[in-house]
């Protein structure tokens, strides 16, 4: 595997644990669970994007970005794919 594949797949893992985390917190609230998830999605993506700004251009190359493809996607908004 390369470097990508590796950052991809340990992140991937960390989303799937906080996503049982997250379904196992909200199951029993019913139709509210919906909105907690969409609120922690964007929680997510607000701070990850925030995180990418930070990289180096060392980590950048790490994960196979480039400067100019990080800022297109962490200066994005949080409501965006």
């Amino acid at each position: 595997m390369n470097g990508l594949s590796d950052v991809r797949l340990t992140l991937h893992s960390q989303e799937l644990a906080a996503g049982q985390k997250d379904s196992a917190r909200n199951a029993p609230v019913g139709n509210a669970s919906s909105a907690l998830g969409r609120w922690d999605l964007f929680w997510c993506r607000l701070h990850t994007r925030k995180a990418l700004l930070a990289l180096t251009a060392d980590q950048l190359k790490d994960i196979g970005l480039t400067r100019e493809q990080a800022l297109e996607e962490g200066l994005k908004p949080f409501w965006r794919i």
